[in-house]
């Protein structure tokens, strides 16, 4: 499984990563914003990707927008501190996948990720 892994918090990516090690998943693509993001997405193929919210430069929901113009398919999943009930719609609206909230488990990231990607890792 390959996961675009984006926040722009340094240390929130190595826990990230750690978790995803912890599930078998060992190649993700870290960026620290939507910029960056969508220029690896653009460039490579993705299983999932695990976005935040908050972040300088591209926010997560823009760069969901961005992405769903190129890709309608792939799961994206918002992982962030926000989990106002407006903000989720506004998510759902612009296509998200899946909502995980600031902090989580590694079991809650399995199960999310066991619901949207079939497992192959």
């Amino acid at each position: 499984m390959k996961v675009l892994l984006v926040d722009d918090s340094g240390t929130m990516r190595t826990i990230q990563k750690r978790c995803l090690s912890k599930l078998g998943i060992e190649d993700v693509t870290e960026a620290e914003d939507g910029v960056q993001a969508l220029e690896y997405f653009v460039n490579t193929a993705f299983d999932i990707v695990l976005s935040d919210w908050n972040m300088p430069n591209m926010d997560g929901l823009q760069l969901l927008k961005e992405i769903r113009q190129r890709n309608k398919d792939i799961p994206v999943i918002m992982i962030t501190t926000e989990a106002e009930r407006a903000r989720v719609v506004t998510a759902i609206q612009a296509g998200v996948s899946d909502y995980l909230v600031k902090p989580f488990t590694p079991d809650s990231l399995k199960s999310k990720l066991e619901r949207w990607v079939t497992s192959n890792a």
